[in-house]
């Protein structure tokens, strides 16, 4: 056998060639080498046999529709299962809470204070900064760490967790349920909240300094309208408070006594003048008067909120009597989270009258508070203080926020309503819409936009404490005591008089936003008819209205009616008590 006959290794590939007679190298040929498949490659072709058998049997027991079905099903529930993996991966920071639509972060069950967690996260990167310059070789001088105020503001994301948020699609027709209900709101964490205060005061346009006239004895020189502590303001003196100017003097209740609270009608305690004046950001008021509502708690309030925000309930004397008859006044004058501040020598008859002197003149009740939040004293608070006013107040630009009504946005149909309720002395809400009407009020149309609605829904008012906020609030406050005590009817005309003079505005917010952050409850007469002292049974016993208690009367309230004010007529109490749909509304 000689060499050439066995062919050569090439060094390049490892793969045997041949040479033929002639010493030139050749293809091999299928018929002399034939290459021996490897055990792998044999185990690999018996497997793919065995899984082409196992899928034809499969195909023949159930057939050809049957698989069919199962693609068309197991494909889709691939595409799902991988998508939501996707999604859980983007979405580990932030989570939508379903109950009230809000935005809130994963944090450890642990942390009892958002705040106190927020300021600790901002620390650690200062520590962290710290380090890395320290590292660098930077020994210039530190300047000493900033307040913790100013800590949290350095943790302000530059992107609004809400600035996507919609709201979601309504319901299909015939699940839609009748009347006012809330609305999804999306709120930021209490910690961004916080940081999303602003350092200093909000401008106010023109006005810079609001001050208010002082009167021991207030004359009555017109036949219509005001009080002695409202001061009686002529016709003249009320629209020369509309003419905005840097420095101006106007009527805004309290008019006698030495301060607000002490000997000017709506008086207080000393103690809790003293109270009232302290600083607060911000606080939150509520009041009752004539035992006309039951107390409701506030929830879901924070840790910082609790400690940083007081909550401070009006009442009055009839009211704190029944507080104290009903244990439920501690000896700290407190009901829960509500400070109990009682006021004595009231200034008006009528209990829903009284109730306008805190709505509507919180700053001169409280001179030394940033933002106020208030709410009817039948509205139970769920949001905490901090979110409401970052989400009404601060990411909008606005000093003052208030709903529209759900319903009505032309004053002409709020009058009728009115009238058709029995809320007013239906002469006093036509003399009151006649004289606005010949001062050039109109009805609501699209050519007021961006105005978006004439009547509000006055049971919560968001307010920041700056001169041309507070001139509004008094200015509100004494067409409610020149004419009816029905706000809403004078709400438009306050604020387009404002508006024509200044660079300002209101923030009409969506009123079932409203209903997300305050739960609303009945008045006390249309819940607890108190038992008469003979028939003592019961000291307090349930019962719908329109309804008697069997061999007992019903023991009349006490509260007293102004002059024009009317209750509510016994056919519509047989509305509310035969199940109302609206018996939310106001």
């Amino acid at each position: 056998m000689t060499g050439g006959s066995l062919g050569q290794r090439t060094a390049s590939y490892g793969s045997l060639q041949l040479l033929n007679n002639n010493g030139i190298v050749g293809k091999p040929t299928s018929s002399i080498f034939t290459r021996k498949p490897s055990p792998k490659m044999l185990l690999a072709g018996s497997r793919d046999r065995e899984k082409q058998f196992l899928l034809l049997v499969f195909c023949k027991f159930l057939g050809r529709r049957r698989v069919a079905m199962l693609l068309l099903v197991g494909l889709p529930l691939l595409i799902f299962t991988l998508g939501s993996y996707v999604l859980d991966k983007e979405n580990t920071s932030l989570n939508i809470d379903e109950h009230i639509g809000s935005l809130v972060p994963y944090v450890s069950q642990a942390a009892d204070d958002p705040a106190a967690l927020m300021i600790s996260r901002v620390k650690d990167t200062q520590k962290d900064r710290d380090s890395s310059t320290e590292k660098d070789g930077n020994k210039t001088q530190r300047p000493s760490p900033p307040a913790a105020a100013s800590l949290i503001k350095r943790v302000v994301p530059l992107h609004h967790p809400c600035e996507n948020f919609a709201f979601p699609p309504p319901p299909p027709p015939g699940l839609r349920r009748p009347g006012p209900r809330p609305c999804p709101v999306c709120y930021v964490p209490v910690e961004q909240a916080i940081a999303s205060m602003p350092s200093s005061p909000s401008e106010s346009p023109v006005l810079q300094n609001l001050t208010y006239i002082h009167d021991e004895n207030p004359v009555k020189t017109e036949t219509h309208g005001g009080s002695d502590f409202g001061g009686y303001p002529s016709l003249k003196q009320r629209n020369g408070s509309y003419e905005i100017k840097e420095s101006m003097t106007v009527h805004c209740g309290f008019v006698k006594g030495s301060r607000p609270g002490r000997q000017s009608g709506f008086d207080l305690d000393e103690f809790d003048l003293t109270e009232l004046e302290q600083f607060h950001d911000v606080i939150v008021a509520s009041a009752i008067f004539g035992n006309y509502d039951l107390i409701q708690q506030p929830k879901k309030i924070s840790q910082a909120a609790r400690q940083n925000v007081p909550f401070y309930m009006f009442v009055d004397e009839e009211t704190e009597a029944y507080m104290k008859n009903s244990s439920i006044l501690d000896s700290n004058k407190r009901v829960g989270l509500w400070r109990i501040i009682v006021v004595r020598n009231i200034p008006y008859n009528d209990s829903r009258r009284n109730g306008k002197v805190p709505k509507l003149l919180l700053h001169r009740i409280f001179p030394n508070v940033r933002y106020s939040i208030w709410i009817d004293g039948k509205l139970q608070l769920v949001v905490d203080p901090y979110q409401i006013l970052e989400r009404f107040l601060w990411r909008e630009n606005a000093t003052f926020a208030i709903s529209r009504h759900y319903r009505r946005f032309d004053v002409f149909v709020e009058a009728e309503a009115n009238k058709a309720a029995g809320k007013y002395d239906n002469a006093s809400i036509d003399y009151q819409v006649e004289f606005y009407k010949n001062e050039g009020l109109t009805p609501y149309s699209e050519a007021k936009l961006p105005i978006t609605s004439d009547v509000p829904e006055g049971c919560v008012i968001i307010r920041e404490h700056i001169p041309i906020t507070n001139l509004f609030s008094c200015l509100w406050f004494n067409e409610v005591d020149r004419f009816t005590a029905r706000d809403q009817l004078s709400f438009s005309t306050v604020r387009d008089k404002i508006m024509a003079k200044v660079n300002w505005t209101v923030n009409m917010f969506l009123d079932c936003e409203r209903r997300n952050f305050v739960i609303q409850a009945y008045h006390r007469d249309l819940l607890v008819h108190k038992v008469s002292p003979g028939a003592a049974t019961m000291h307090h016993q349930l019962v719908l209205p329109g309804t008697s208690l069997a061999g007992k009367n019903p023991g009349k309230r006490s509260s007293k009616r102004g002059k024009g004010e009317k209750r509510s007529g016994s056919k519509r109490h047989r509305k509310v008590a035969a199940g109302n749909k609206d018996s939310s509304s106001f």
